[in-house]
């Protein structure tokens, strides 16, 4: 299975919103950022089965314009352990309720996005900025372990 792992792109500051974590959502130049992303995953041909999102505001913003743009929209999965606390066990969960899959999409947050595509490639120490892509081969999903195959920065991704 390739397993992608997309942080959500450039949100509003923490310290500079109002509302509730769960409801801060993308900046204008985060989602402008983020559409000009989802055109460089376009034309990676990715063949995405699925794409499983957190709940939180800024990623199913992200995840929804990427969706959107591959036109795969009914693909799109919120699920909640893609929020705080993502780790190995609700990876490994998430990946069996989707086995039939050859290609998904995960949509999250830090510290997790990082964690995860460490411990799955061996510990190593990997660094997603907003918006970054990374590709996992994990060749047996119930192994939890895999191949990192390429970790493309947002900046890449938005030229």
């Amino acid at each position: 299975m390739r397993c992608y792992f997309l942080r959500h792109g450039l949100a509003v500051d923490a310290g500079e919103w109002s509302g509730t974590d769960f409801d801060r959502p993308l900046t204008p130049a985060g989602r402008e950022r983020m559409t000009l992303a989802a055109k460089t995953i376009d034309a990676l041909r990715l063949k995405l089965d699925v794409v499983a999102t957190s709940p939180l505001v800024r990623a199913v913003q992200t995840a929804t314009i990427v969706a959107k743009r591959l036109k795969i929209q009914d693909r799109l999965v919120e699920d909640a352990r893609l929020a705080g606390g993502f780790g190995l066990t609700a990876l490994a969960e998430l990946l069996a309720e989707h086995r039939t899959a050859d290609a998904i999409l995960l949509v999250g947050h830090e510290p997790a996005m990082s964690r995860i595509v460490g411990e799955l490639i061996g510990g190593a120490n990997v660094d997603f900025k907003p918006g970054s892509l990374a590709c996992v081969d994990v060749p047996d999903p119930a192994s939890l372990s895999g191949a990192l195959l390429w970790l493309i920065p947002s900046k890449v991704l938005a030229l």
